[in-house]
């Protein structure tokens, strides 16, 4: 194995381990909505409204695993289904006050959890990390052929 591919693989590592802390702090009973709630939720929050299909397309899922999903949202009263505003046939789903609310508390708890691991990095290190990050979110988003929504700030 090359040095490169040595280098790859450790990187498929480090994002296996980021991917678990969400669900760590979420079994610790810090935070309040499982990772696909969140997920749903945080973009419902950027694009306002969506569709099921529109949903399904965005985190390349079958319809009826994201129907299930915000079906149990719904029951939470966390979303609710709406008539399209521009009169098309398919209801759109929209986050509630509620919903927002436990979305912002929970990436309260997720900014403090970050502040916590980074307070001994420089800020640049940290510039850093974001810079990398928001790159190499962005180029998967290109290899899929999809962009995703991002706060103003980003």
């Amino acid at each position: 194995m090359s040095d490169e591919d040595r280098t790859v693989a450790g990187v498929e590592y480090e994002l296996m381990l980021l991917s678990r802390y969400h669900a760590l702090s979420w079994q610790r009973g810090q935070q309040t909505l499982d990772r696909s709630a969140y997920l749903i939720l945080a973009r419902l929050e950027l694009d306002c409204l969506m569709s099921l299909k529109e949903l399904a397309e965005a985190f390349l899922l079958d319809i009826s695993t994201v129907n299930r999903q915000v079906g149990a949202l719904e029951r939470h009263e966390l979303v609710e289904r709406i008539a399209d505003p521009d009169g098309g046939v398919a209801r759109k789903i929209r986050a509630t006050k509620t919903g927002l609310a436990r979305l912002r508390a929970d990436r309260d708890l997720n900014r403090d959890g970050a502040e916590r691991v980074l307070e001994d990095w420089a800020p640049d290190e940290i510039a850093l990390l974001h810079d990398l990050l928001v790159r190499f979110n962005r180029d998967v988003e290109a290899l899929e052929g999809r962009a995703w929504p991002r706060p103003e700030s980003d």
